[in-house]
């Protein structure tokens, strides 16, 4: 079984669809005993960073959700779900997140001309051979977001893509996967990531 964190932050009904769609039992859940009994777990997010945070911690989730990774099982983060990952972030100030992968969550500058939020369809430049995203060179993807993540190890970065600047636009590191465009949102290329996913 899959749980899918609600912690009311998350386009839940898109992401638990969609993992239905390519075959994947899911639960959508906030009780911590049942994400940590699940064989996978997805952390998606939507809204601002410190609410994330605040919710993940009146919910009682932050260290289920860091035992379930040290555990070794699957774990996937979707947009604010990657960036919740890092160290902390510069959103409304600075603001600690999981500290799970060594990093900060950066705004995209307006000295770069562009409108922000980024939002709408970027290509993918993969870097090595990221396992979830096999086959999707050049794919076309969809991103809403106005921050994006800095790691601190360019070996976790699985994707990158270009908003006035290159940036992370997916994470792998041994068992956490993490990306920052909406599979759910991304039509078949999406799918195709989240059916490899369900059968890690």
């Amino acid at each position: 079984m899959i749980a899918i964190l609600d912690y009311d932050m998350g386009n839940l009904r898109s992401v638990s669809k969609a993992v239905e769609h390519v075959g994947g039992k899911c639960a959508v859940t906030r009780d911590p005993k049942r994400a940590a009994k699940a064989d996978k777990l997805i952390l998606p997010g939507v809204g601002a960073f410190k609410d994330c945070m605040a919710n993940l911690e009146s919910y009682g989730l932050i260290e289920p959700i860091r035992e379930f990774i040290a555990s070794g099982r699957p774990f996937l983060g979707i947009c604010l779900g990657m960036q919740l990952l890092m160290d902390e972030s510069e959103e409304g100030g600075r603001h600690k997140g999981l500290g799970i992968l060594p990093g900060k969550v950066l705004r995209f500058s307006p000295e770069l001309g562009l409108k922000v939020p980024h939002m709408g369809w970027n290509r993918l430049k993969l870097k090595g051979k990221p396992r979830l995203l096999e086959g999707m060179e050049g794919d076309y993807v969809y991103f809403v977001h106005s921050y994006y993540v800095a790691p601190e190890k360019k070996k976790a970065i699985a994707a990158v893509s270009d908003y006035g600047l290159e940036f992370a636009a997916s994470l792998e590191s041994d068992n956490i996967f993490a990306t920052q465009f909406h599979p759910e949102k991304s039509q078949k290329v999406g799918l195709g990531l989240l059916k490899r996913f369900v059968k890690l």
